[in-house]
């Protein structure tokens, strides 16, 4: 990203250091210092100037969030890991915008298919609020809990939250199972609740 000189591995793990301690000066720098090759590497591979800014943006967004909390376990490869992060959000973008082009009309039968029987028809939003709140409190780590946030509420994509939080992809989808699972138990002691008798399916993504 930054141009190669016997400086730059030292310069990279300088500023890694000085965001982990808090230095907004240093994330400044950070993005003056690796954001033009950045947007560069990202126009060339989008083709779309608009979107380039904005992975450029959510990239450095990323790897500060990151850098915050803990340092790189290899500070000099500050460029490389820049460059990494970026390309994983444009191909999440890209899985993005496929799924929206690709699914939209089978979901609008889904809908039609349920409409009248779903699971938790008599569910009210007040329940379904505070079955995602008993969720949140039960899980063990404030990473599992930001990573909840992220997706269900936040709407961020996999890689995005990943990256991030510095997790895996099967930690990710681990916390994921566990989370639709007492979740579906929430709801269904909520319906029970209610008295409802009817039967469906209820969706979480």
């Amino acid at each position: 990203m930054a141009e190669d000189s016997d400086s730059e591995p030292q310069i990279a793990a300088d500023l890694c250091a000085r965001i982990h301690q808090g230095s907004r000066d240093a994330e400044e720098q950070m993005v003056r210092r690796y954001g033009t090759a950045l947007l560069r590497l990202l126009n060339r591979r989008t083709r779309d100037a608009e979107l380039a800014l904005d992975l450029r943006q959510d990239t450095f967004r990323v790897a500060i969030e990151r850098l915050r909390r803990s340092v790189l376990e290899d500070p000099a490869g500050l460029a490389p890991y820049l460059r990494a992060v970026a390309l994983n959000l444009l191909v999440a973008q890209r899985r993005k915008d496929t799924r929206r082009a690709t699914t939209a009309d089978s979901e609008a039968i889904e809908i039609a298919v349920d409409e009248g029987a779903g699971p938790f028809d008599n569910v009210s939003r007040e329940q379904m609020r505070q079955a995602v709140g008993v969720l949140l409190s039960e899980l063990g780590t404030p990473r599992d809990r930001d990573l909840l946030t992220r997706f269900y509420i936040q709407d961020q994509d996999k890689a995005t939250i990943c990256a991030a939080l510095d997790v895996d992809s099967l930690h990710f989808n681990r916390v994921l199972f566990r989370a639709k699972e007492r979740f579906r138990q929430l709801l269904l002691q909520a319906e029970q609740r209610a008295g409802s008798s009817s039967v469906a399916a209820f969706r979480v993504r």
